[in-house]
């Protein structure tokens, strides 16, 4: 599969209102906009990867493209 045709496939599947309350719950449950610190270094790295998975996801469904144009024309 070609980069863009695996983006889209991203964007298929999240972009259901089904694949939104997943992604909803994956933020809240994986430590988006939360703290992974802990006192144990081994809980907070394997945390810090679950926020990362999110984070891949969320990239995988941004429209860079047009975010560069916009930085671009301002």
């Amino acid at each position: 599969m070609t980069p863009e045709e695996i983006k889209g496939t991203y964007k298929r599947t999240f972009g259901t209102d089904d694949g939104q309350k997943v992604l909803e719950h994956m933020e809240a449950r994986f430590y988006l906009n939360t703290s992974t610190y802990s006192s144990e270094v081994t809980d907070t790295a394997y945390r810090e990867g679950q926020r990362t998975v999110v984070l891949f996801i969320k990239n995988m469904l941004a429209d860079w493209d047009q975010k560069l144009k916009d930085q671009i024309n301002e």
